[in-house]
């Protein structure tokens, strides 16, 4: 698939998450299928004013390639400013942000993310001017089907006005900013999108298997699969997904060994990139995403939730695996 100057060997792509998508997530994703991702959502701002801790979030290994950086603000000239520096830092491809529905990332005069769904010629100025500052790499869309108008018409003009400036793709998550995460993230409103439009479509929302990404594909027309919430604590459904898209045999689902070794190199990547005690909050989260709907998984929620330090967490996950005589 290409992306302008791009040219990507999946049809799989992992969304930008905030809290979600850090490097560890990354490193444990790519040997199992993970074959394009997105680092968190950085601010346009931040990233201008050298924010230490977006700086952080922007690490990246030779192994975590290749690698988009997303950015979210509402100010033209800052939004081309940051961009200039994401260029400059080495990543494959910019994406801008006009879906986050975070309340603080919407609000007021200057509401950034999915805000801009109702700002169409503001919308249009960040474009021209990241278009007009970004030399080498492509740069892309990501929103959704609207803001509370659930028919796309939103999507459809800032679509057709993004393709106008020169982004060379667009990625539509199903849903309003109104929805937030709940409800069913709708196909077809995404295929509204991608046939208002000649520059490749992504198409985001609900894919937690192969064959979900299968019927977004069918039923949009859209020309790859980002998927979100799908990739937490199951990166193997990377390679599903991209087998549901050729028609390949779906491979062997993973073991609970699989999940246990996973959720162990997924802590020692956290504790490596930032430390043991900074790595003890976002763990007892992460640790949660592997063991979802298992047996015990309350039980062990519980636990690694309470869990103090980084050993204790250590002994918790291999007290989940077998006994030898099991």
């Amino acid at each position: 698939m290409r992306i302008g100057t791009l040219t990507l060997d999946t049809r799989v792509l992992q969304s930008p998450m905030a809290g979600c998508t850090d490097l560890a997530f990354r490193l444990v994703a790519r040997p199992r299928g993970m074959g394009f991702a997105f680092l968190e959502m950085v601010s346009a701002t931040a990233l201008v004013r050298t924010n230490r801790k977006t700086l952080e979030l922007m690490r990246s290994l030779p192994e975590d390639r290749p690698l988009g950086a997303q950015l979210i603000g509402s100010d033209p000239a800052m939004m081309a400013e940051a961009s200039v520096r994401v260029e400059a830092m080495g990543f494959e491809l910019l994406d801008l942000n006009l879906g986050c529905p975070a309340p603080k990332m919407v609000k007021g005069e200057d509401g950034a993310g999915a805000a801009l769904l109702t700002k169409p010629e503001r919308a249009s100025e960040i474009f021209r001017a990241v278009l007009r500052a970004v030399r080498r790499i492509p740069v892309t869309v990501k929103m959704r089907i609207g803001f509370t108008d659930a028919s796309g018409r939103e999507a459809l003009e800032i679509a057709r006005r993004a393709q106008d400036s020169g982004i060379l793709a667009l990625c539509v998550h199903g849903r309003t900013r109104q929805q937030g995460y709940t409800g069913k993230a709708d196909y077809e409103a995404i295929g509204r999108v991608k046939r208002a439009v000649s520059i490749p479509v992504f198409g985001n929302g609900d894919v937690y298997t192969g064959e979900d990404a299968r019927r977004l594909t069918e039923v949009s027309g859209c020309d790859a699969v980002m998927i979100g919430r799908g990739g937490l604590g199951n990166p193997w459904l990377y390679r599903e997904a991209e087998a549901a898209l050729s028609g390949a045999p779906r491979p062997a689902p993973p073991s609970w060994e699989d999940r246990l070794t996973a959720l162990g190199e997924h802590l020692e990547h956290e504790v490596r990139i930032q430390g043991s005690e900074r790595a003890l909050r976002p763990m007892r989260r992460v640790a949660c995403w592997y063991v979802a709907g298992k047996p015990g998984a309350a039980e062990f929620r519980r636990r690694i939730c309470a869990a103090a330090t980084i050993d204790e967490m250590r002994l918790l996950i291999e007290s989940l695996r077998p006994s030898p005589s099991q």
